[in-house]
């Protein structure tokens, strides 16, 4: 099968990007389409996780998604693939349908594992927000699959990559993008493998340092309940839940938090949950694979000395 892998470089290769190759790589020849102004080098350097072409469309920049799912559709075309990945994050959620629709595709959303192709096509997704799994088999000539990140580790190998300029006639834009605003510097939480996440048990903004100062020794990114949010505690690309973003860290540690579903539902892929409440009754609980009854003002300082203590005794 030929394969075509859209990502999203921000100016860098990000672990998602990795990971969508790599799974790309594991159906067929590979090729990523992308766009903006990442350095050449850094794109050949996916060759290693199983990319043999990189085409890139240096006119393009961020926010135009019509634009972009007529690059992917014009890309797909020009190599000839069979099926299309995208990482299930902001972006990938916009055009991947958009790119199914233009290319008459089936599409697969939430994608956990390799195709089994043993008979037909058949994808394993999350479904209802991560309580259930379904097997979805796909009958058209071509699939688009949105992965969700985390769910497939890079892999080197070894490989590597032509880097070609790819400049397809889009035609005109029908929206114009007149400001686009970063979220500023950290690790973004779509990528991060360590989160730190707080309530309305934290009581106000001001109290907010002991997450970060916890977040800082981690490395984690930091992230908030969405009623911190509506409020104006914290910023809302730092909501997660349902009706935020949807995350997959390693660990996620929640203080204050008490658990609703719409809750769980954007965290319930992590690997380990951390929760942390004065309440033991606390739904939250349910859902952790450690818990602590107490108060987040005494239980984030002293977890965030014995993290300190413990990094400094392993260098």
């Amino acid at each position: 099968m030929s394969v075509l892998v859209f990502i999203d470089t921000k100016g860098k290769i990000s672990k998602a990007a990795k990971e969508a190759v790599t799974y790309g790589s594991k159906i067929g020849a590979t090729t990523v389409v992308t766009f903006g102004d990442a350095d050449a080098a850094a794109l050949a350097s996916l060759g290693d996780n199983g990319a043999t072409k990189i085409l890139v469309c240096r006119s393009l920049s961020e926010g135009n998604d019509q634009q972009l799912t007529k690059l992917i559709a014009a890309a797909a075309n020009d190599c000839g693939a069979d099926v299309i990945i995208v990482s299930q994050d902001q972006l990938g959620k916009a055009v991947a349908p958009r790119v199914a629709a233009n290319l008459e595709a089936g599409h697969v959303s939430g994608a956990i594992a390799l195709p089994d192709t043993s008979n037909g096509f058949v994808v394993k997704t999350n479904v209802f927000s991560g309580k259930a799994f379904a097997n979805v088999s796909v009958n058209s000539s071509k699939k688009v699959i949105s992965l969700l990140p985390n769910s497939l580790p890079p892999e080197s190998t070894g490989g590597s990559a032509e880097v070609a300029e790819f400049n397809p006639e889009l035609g005109a834009a029908g929206i114009t993008v007149k400001e686009m605003k970063t979220q500023g510097e950290g690790v973004l939480l779509p990528e991060a493998e360590l989160v730190v996440s707080a309530g309305r048990g934290l009581k106000g903004p001001e109290n907010w340092g002991m997450v970060e100062d916890l977040a800082t020794t981690l490395g984690a990114a930091t992230a908030c309940s969405r009623p911190v949010a509506d409020i104006g505690w914290r910023p809302h690309h730092e909501h997660v839940g349902q009706t935020g973003i949807a995350i997959r860290p390693n660990l996620y540690i929640a203080a204050g938090i008490s658990g609703a579903i719409q809750h769980l539902a954007g965290v319930n892929g992590s690997k380990t949950i951390v929760v942390i409440n004065t309440d033991s009754e606390a739904p939250f609980f349910k859902a952790a694979d450690y818990g602590i009854v107490g108060d987040a003002f005494e239980v984030l300082p002293k977890l965030n000395e014995a993290m300190k203590t413990f990094k400094a005794s392993q260098n």
